[in-house]
This record gives structure tokens, sequence and C-alpha cells, in this order.
């Protein structure tokens, strides 16, 4: 396993340049062998551009199709130095891995844009000469103290079997998302970007935004997301594995991975939940706990996300597959001191009191409290809705004869004992989480009504729209679905007692006080092998 801590780490070096270097004698990867190229010749500018998150605030890392293979790079300027529109002659120039794309029989690019300084705006462009993408823009913040994040459930584009519809109820969530918040850092996805994962069209419906241009996405691999490679093609993620244990030894599942970053105080876990039996699930908490341990000591907070909501609400309550995680996660994640999980794939929204050991952890927590204390080991769990319209779920009775262990909340029978709040409206929504030194913020807020677009609505896939059941009148777009304030533990990680150092008061395994991890000692990394 390779890992890139503060710096950038083997992986990383060998697809960036440093900010001086030139155009000429790139290195491009394709067809499985190497090839270079002086330069480019005149060709289609890339498509499917899309600016993802990388391993600190200071990274950058985009990905792209393109017609050809030959060699290509991204090229990046502080806005201020464009000069009329047009990019200097001395720009940063940042070298490109291009692969061989086994969807469309073109090629897949990306590179990472490192040495980002705080608070500047900066523009860019993906190409080479005779073949420049159009010019795109981004802006970093300050690389400490406070921020905003977005997260997205499930676009599913075409799920609703009308691709532009379900791409127009996108297009307008994320619009209204960014325009509420200007200043969200991080866009941070619930899965499930696309119905069929090798369908371009789907794909492009989903990439159309120009805002995912501009504010980072940082991608999860969803259900619908597998069967192929284009997942993985369309995102580079930073600090990626993708071990086979992960994934049971089925190839159908293996496009993606887990994956980290420390973004200011928060450490993001994200991994790959489509495998879960026959030691999948041991593997991926095994992961997480050597990310927790080499990291965790750098971060206030940790936050995880994937894909398969473990206390789902609606359709999938009763999967075998989440009958099982509830078993698999919640203990290890309260050990580890795992703060916030952020899930998918069910369609609805929900959020769980403080759960601890798969259990609640305050028996007196009432249904839909503004406020709740963490306490050591307390992790709440956020299932997002679908942020498109293509499609929702709606909300289930606790059923024990499918899982005795998932029955009805005593404070409110009608939800189920994990959840605090359960809500389907059929109306659009995503996820606001505001990080403070003292406290997170979790809202679900409407991006839509029951007007267009709303493809589910629209379509008839759904025959009813509102709170209430459709009861009563739809709420104005930007109004809260759920807000509640989490205050943390005490030691200021919901670790029990772990702050992520080792016992003699330095870092996680292998930290030697420059930036590079090393593997941890063989007993504790066996599940790797």
């Amino acid at each position: 396993m390779k890992f890139d801590n503060r710096r950038l780490g083997p992986v990383r070096r060998r697809v960036a340049v440093g900010a001086t270097a030139a155009v000429m004698g790139l290195t491009a990867v394709f067809a499985g062998g190497l090839a270079t190229a002086a330069h480019a010749t005149a060709g289609t500018p890339p498509t499917a551009i899309i600016l993802g998150v990388g391993a600190t605030e200071s990274q950058r890392v985009v990905s792209w199709y393109s017609a050809a293979g030959t060699a290509q790079v991204v090229q990046v300027v502080p806005t201020s130095k464009l000069e009329h529109g047009r990019f200097p002659r001395h720009t940063a120039t940042y070298s490109a891995t291009v692969a061989a794309n086994t969807v469309n029989g073109g090629f897949n690019g990306h590179a990472t844009i490192d040495g980002l300084k705080k608070n500047t705006a900066y523009s860019y462009r993906v190409g080479a000469e005779g073949g420049w993408s159009s010019t795109y823009s981004f802006r970093t913040r300050d690389f400490k103290g406070d921020f905003d994040f977005l997260f997205f459930g499930d676009p599913q584009i075409g799920s609703s079997g009308d691709v532009a519809k379900d791409g127009a109820g996108w297009a307008d969530t994320v619009n209204v998302a960014l325009t509420a918040n200007p200043k969200a850092e991080l866009l941070v996805s619930g899965g499930d970007q696309v119905e069929a994962a090798n369908t371009e069209t789907q794909w492009d419906a989903f990439l159309a935004p120009d805002k995912l241009r501009q504010y980072p996405w940082a991608a999860t691999i969803g259900n619908h997301d597998v069967g192929g490679k284009a997942y993985e093609q369309h995102f580079w993620t930073p600090n990626t594995d993708r071990s086979a244990p992960y994934y049971n030894g089925d190839a159908a599942t293996r496009s993606g991975g887990d994956y980290w970053y420390l973004y200011k105080d928060t450490l993001f876990i994200d991994i790959n939940s489509n495998a879960y039996a026959t030691g999948a699930d041991a593997a991926h908490i095994g992961f997480i706990t050597d990310v927790v341990k080499r990291h965790g000591g750098h971060a206030k907070y940790t936050v995880l996300v994937y894909h398969h909501s473990i206390y789902s609400p609606a359709d999938h309550a009763n999967d075998a597959d989440n009958q099982q995680r509830r078993q698999d996660f919640p203990t290890a994640f309260s050990k580890l001191g795992v703060d916030l999980v952020l899930q998918g794939h069910d369609h609805s929204y929900s959020r769980s009191y403080v759960i601890k050991n798969g259990k609640k952890a305050n028996k007196n927590e009432r249904p839909g409290a503004a406020q709740v204390e963490q306490g050591p080991g307390g992790v709440i769990y956020v299932t997002a809705n679908s942020a498109s319209g293509s499609k929702y779920y709606d909300l289930t009775a606790p059923d024990t004869t499918q899982d005795p262990n998932y029955g009805p909340d005593p404070l409110n029978p009608k939800s189920h004992w994990a959840n605090s709040v359960e809500s389907q409206e059929h109306v659009r929504t995503y996820v606001r989480v505001q990080v403070r030194d003292d406290k997170l913020i979790v809202e679900d807020l409407r991006s839509g009504t029951c007007a267009a677009p709303n493809a589910a609505v629209e379509l008839g896939k759904v025959s009813w729209c509102g709170p209430d059941s459709g009861a009563s009148a739809a709420r104005p777009v930007g109004s809260a679905v759920d807000k509640v304030v989490i205050r943390p533990s005490d030691d200021g990680h919901g670790h029990d007692g772990h702050d992520g150092h080792d016992d003699d008061g330095h870092g996680g395994w292998g930290h030697d006080g420059k930036g590079d991890d090393h593997k941890p000692a063989a007993a504790e990394a066996a599940w790797l092998q």
C-alpha cells in the first residue's frame, strides 16, 4: 500500500512536475506501456473535465477524457496574471498520466496540481498546443480554521428513464447549493453518480455543470458506478488503495478504491462499500484503522464516507448486506473516533441519534433534537436524499421479522430505533456541513420543490409530493428539512481516549516528523497481503 502524507508520496511525484517545468518531453502512459512526445499534434480538446480533491488543501486533481494518447498537461496560473484572458508565457505546467480508455476507446488523463497558495483565485486549462480546453477557475481558501462542505446523495443520472430530466435536476441542485454557499470548499459525493456505469451519455449529463470544474469533487463509488472502469477513469482520487481484499476477488466491484485526504483539521476517509462478505468489511475496517492511526493525530474531526447506508430508513433498510454492515461497522467506528458518517444508496434522508458501539448512546436523546453531545465514541450517521430527483424511496416501517435488531424507536415507533430523523418529501435536497472549532453543524436543505425539474414527480414515478406525505404544501428552496448542532467529546476527537498517536507521544506508525509514513507492522497489516 502506498500512502501520501502532507507531502507528495511516490505515487503523486510520478504524475506531477514542478511549477516551472516545460511542456517539452512530457511522458504519457497508455495501452500498458510508455510513450514520449515532444509535443502533441493539433486535435480535439479534452472533454469530461472535472476538478477533484487533492491530498491536502494545497492540491487539486484534474481528470478528463481525450481523443488522443499524446502528451497532455494542465496549465495553472493565478487568475490575476492572465493577460487579456490568455495564459502568460511562463505558466506553471503539470504533466498528466494518460491511459487507454476501456469504455469508449479513447484515453483518460489526470494530473495533480500542487503547491497552491491559500486565498488565491487560479485559472487552468487542459490539453496541449493545438488542443486546449476552455479556461476554468477555482479559488483556494485559508488552509486552517473553519470551513463548510456540501454532501450530495445519489444523482444517479438515468434512473428515471429520462437522462435530460435527471441532468436538469442535478444541475439545478448544484446551482442552488453553490449560489447559497459560494464559499463552500468541498463537494462530497454519496455515490451513484449515474445509473449505468459505462453509459457515457449519463456521465456527460452528470458532468455538465461548470461548477464541477470550479469546486473540488470528492468522489464516492456506488453500486451503480461499478461493473466497469468509467468511475475511476472519470475520478482520480488521492491516497487510493485498490487492494484485492476490499473486493472479495470480484472484478466487477474494482473500479475505484478506498482513499483518504486531510483538509484543514478534518480527516476524510472514503471506502468502496460494494463488497461486504468474506472479509471485505474487515479489510475496510483495517484500512480505516491504518489511516486513523497514521493521521488521526493531525485532525480534530474524522469524517467517513461510503455509499451503502447502514441505518437505511427506506427500501434498503433490511437488505442482507446492510444487516451485515450493521454488525460489522459501528463498534469499530466508535473505537476509532469517527465523528460523522455520510452515506447514500437509500434515496431518502435520515440522521441518526448519537450511536456508540452500535447502540443509542443516550437513551434520553429526543427525536429531532436540535443539539446533541457526542461523547467519547459517539458517531452520527447521515443518509442523503436524491440530489437530482431521478429516484426517491419511501420510508419503511421497522420490521423485526426482516431484522430483529432493527426495530422501532421507543420514542417514535414509526422510525427505526437508530434514527432521530427520517424524512421523504419527494423533493431534491443536499446536506451542508459546517466544520467549526467547537462543533459540527449538519443541515439537510431543499434544493427544489414539487415543480420541475423533478423527474420522479414529473414522470409519475411517485404519486405525491411535499411534507407529511403530500398533505402539506412544498416548502421553499433553501428551507431546512433538518438541522443539528453536534458538540464533540471532551477529548476533541470522539475517541475512547485515542488521539491518533503512539504511546511515545509521536505520530502514528512510522511517523518520523518529515511527512513520510511507513507501512504498519506485519501483524497489523496482514490483511493487506
